[in-house]
């Protein structure tokens, strides 16, 4: 075996590892090509949105679906790539076409590979010997393999983006629109009631887990991004985390104790966050520049507007969890205003407490 073929199979065991460390591994940062590549194309389709200006929200939501295309490609030329190296120096000799004259320049050993991961002896190129009989069918198999594999991955990430989709409206509906945790929370305890804000929170929750996996599981999915803000995972966490942050330091805790003490209360909390962790761990997320005196002071603001949301709604309110809620807020608000300018959003969009 020559070094060209020994490095054409090294080529296509290195692709196909890092398809199997995507598709089947299928755990955020894992695989050894593709994650640098997402990145890499996310960078620069971003990059390209920006020249539309006004219309740089719509540009970027092309992003996701391209990416997609453009990870299947640079799969498929990697491998193509790879058999071409293994069957040039075999062509004219052990690898010629039915008829005519046999080439043996690059271009031709890439018709050849491409179609032998196809079908066996396409493009009028066939085996005539043991070993390439064996390559042509091996070939084939890993084509149909990958095809397959590939083809099955993307309906899973489809159907996860359509349940995250599905979470993030859910959440806006819940806010009457708003995107006002307090809002929200006020429409759960209609006139002080909290009877049935657990069990509807434990629904939430179960979406909220499914939603986090699904990104673990399917990285591609950080590379969708949708022009409507409430569909942007920074802003129906921060939702859930400010409604989770607001139970627990706003609502009278003698009246409440049972609700703000429910498991569903913490699990959406620690769901929220193990969320946007993963995104910031996994994504290229931004800087976080923030100013901690305008933090203090915005949730401060935040905590007012709420206290008075709630108290029109008939909500029992302690005046003195403003201290308890701008500490806890700090500790999850850096994640979210990291994730959300990389997708596109500002953080007046993602953060609407107050502005409704």
């Amino acid at each position: 075996m020559m070094l060209e073929q020994i490095l054409g199979a090294a080529l296509m065991l290195l692709f196909l590892v890092d398809i199997f460390l995507t598709v089947l591994y299928a755990r955020a940062g894992t695989g050894l090509l593709a994650p640098y590549w997402n990145r890499a194309m996310w960078m620069l389709l971003r990059a390209a949105a920006k020249l539309f200006r006004k219309r740089y929200g719509a540009a970027l939501s092309l992003a996701g679906p391209l990416i997609v295309v453009l990870l299947i490609g640079f799969w498929a030329l990697g491998l193509t790539t790879g058999a071409a190296l293994v069957i040039q120096p075999e062509l004219g000799i052990a690898v010629r076409p039915s008829s005519g004259e046999s080439t043996t320049d690059f271009v031709t050993a890439l018709l050849v590979a491409g179609n032998s991961l196809s079908i066996v002896g396409g493009g009028g190129y066939s085996p005539h010997s043991t070993g390439t009989r064996i390559l042509f069918l091996v070939n084939s198999l890993i084509g149909a393999s990958v095809l397959s594999l590939v083809l099955s991955y993307l309906v899973q990430v489809y159907s996860a983006l359509r349940e995250r989709n599905a979470l993030a409206l859910k959440v806006d509906l819940m806010t009457d629109g708003s995107g006002d945790a307090a809002k929200m929370l006020a429409l759960l305890m209609p006139g002080g009631d909290s009877s049935n804000a657990t069990s509807q929170l434990g629904n939430l929750v179960g979406s909220l887990a499914a939603t986090k996996e699904a990104h673990h599981f399917y990285p591609l999915l950080f590379y969708f991004r949708f022009e409507e803000p409430f569909y942007a995972v920074s802003r129906l966490s921060s939702v859930l985390l400010d409604l989770a942050t607001l139970i627990e330091t706003a609502l009278d805790r003698q009246k409440y104790r049972t609700f703000v003490d429910s498991a569903p209360v913490t699990s959406l909390r620690r769901g929220a966050v193990l969320l946007l962790g993963t995104l910031d761990r996994n994504f290229p997320t931004a800087n976080d520049a923030a100013d901690a005196v305008s933090d203090i002071e915005r949730a401060q603001r935040s905590y007012a507007s709420a206290a008075e949301t709630l108290a029109r709604a008939g909500i029992a309110v302690r005046p003195e969890g403003i201290e308890r809620y701008v500490v806890a807020r700090r500790e999850w608000e850096p994640l979210a205003r990291r994730v959300a300018p990389t997708l596109g959003y500002a953080m007046d969009e993602v953060d609407r407490t107050g502005q409704n």
